[in-house]
């Protein structure tokens, strides 16, 4: 990842930030419900001490603030996305305009 070698994380917040920003555009790809040709935006910043991750995506309202992981979905799989998003990242922000979505994340940096 070009981003944590230039941003100098490290191992394990690189581990963490990439296992974040999959598990969000997984979910976006499964359940947003946008057009195939659509686009996501991802922007990645390194600030003082944080890493700030902004996600935009044209598919359908999700607000994540205050969804509750019940655990793993035990009939199809997954289900943990969430829970390891908010364990490892904060939300900042989240937005809707213009038929999008708008999330911004922040973790800590070493």
């Amino acid at each position: 990842m070009l981003f944590a070698g230039d941003a100098a994380i490290g191992d394990a917040a690189t581990d963490k930030l990439a296992i974040v920003v999959e598990e969000w555009l997984i979910n976006v790809l499964e359940h947003g419900g946008a057009a195939t040709n659509s686009r996501i935006v991802l922007r990645l910043q390194r600030l003082e001490r944080t890493i700030r991750i902004t996600i935009s995506d044209a598919g359908g309202y999700f607000d994540p603030r205050g969804i509750e992981y019940k655990g793993p979905n035990m009939v199809r799989g997954g289900g943990a996305g969430l829970a390891l998003i908010n364990a490892w990242s904060q939300i900042v922000a989240y937005t809707r305009r213009a038929g999008r979505n708008r999330l911004v994340l922040e973790m800590p940096a070493p």
